[in-house]
């Protein structure tokens, strides 16, 4: 065998142990998502903040929110730096910036969930790609994104298919939730009905 050709076979070798490398954790993820996909979906989850307990949570799930929008998740009020838990075991797949989340942390968890944590004020040491268990540290709450200014506090999201799904019936139990705001009156005198005056007069009778 010529010199020649016997570099480019360490040449070749070489790349494919780089390739090897390279792949290995993506396939390993790969397995693991897949996997995943095929565990049930949790019936219930943990507050995804540390110290937060089920009682204290509100349903703000379709409240109003700027440029049109309904609002898609649970917002989590605590103190700035408060350490925002995994809710479930998965997959980190995003970790970034956008604009309306500000800092946010994407996990895939049991049966393909995605859940969307945001707002947040920091990241902990977790990355694209990293395993976590429910109660690993993602990051901090804060009020990066659009909630600048706002108390700060996590926007907890999940998503079936790529669809949002209310969060709170599944973190707080039956018994623990808050009935929904009474519907406003609506503003200005009351108007009379039609005919009340008619039925007054008969009941005085």
């Amino acid at each position: 065998m010529s010199r020649r050709r016997l570099i480019g076979r360490l040449v070749a070798l070489a790349l494919l142990i780089l390739l090897l490398i390279w792949a290995f954790p993506r396939l390993k993820n790969l397995i693991r998502i897949v996997r995943l996909y095929r565990e049930p979906p949790p019936a219930s989850l943990p507050v995804p903040v540390q110290g937060i307990e089920p009682y204290q949570l509100a349903d703000t799930w379709g409240a109003a929110r700027s440029e049109g929008r309904t609002h898609e998740g649970i917002d989590i009020f605590a103190l700035r730096g408060t350490p925002v838990i995994a809710s479930t075991h998965g997959v980190v797949v995003r970790k970034g910036l956008n604009r309306l989340g500000g800092q946010v942390v994407g996990v895939v968890g049991p049966a393909g969930w995605y859940h969307y944590y945001a707002h947040l004020d920091a990241w902990s040491v977790i990355g694209i790609g990293d395993w976590v268990e429910a109660g690993t540290v993602l990051g901090y709450v804060g009020d990066s994104g659009n909630a600048k200014g706002t108390p700060t506090h996590l926007h907890y999201g999940v998503y079936v298919q790529g669809e949002a799904r209310n969060p709170y019936p599944l973190l707080v139990p039956a018994t623990l939730r808050r009935p929904p705001p009474p519907a406003r009156a609506p503003s200005g005198p009351p108007r009379r009905r039609h005919g009340a005056r008619r039925r007054s007069a008969a009941a005085s009778r």
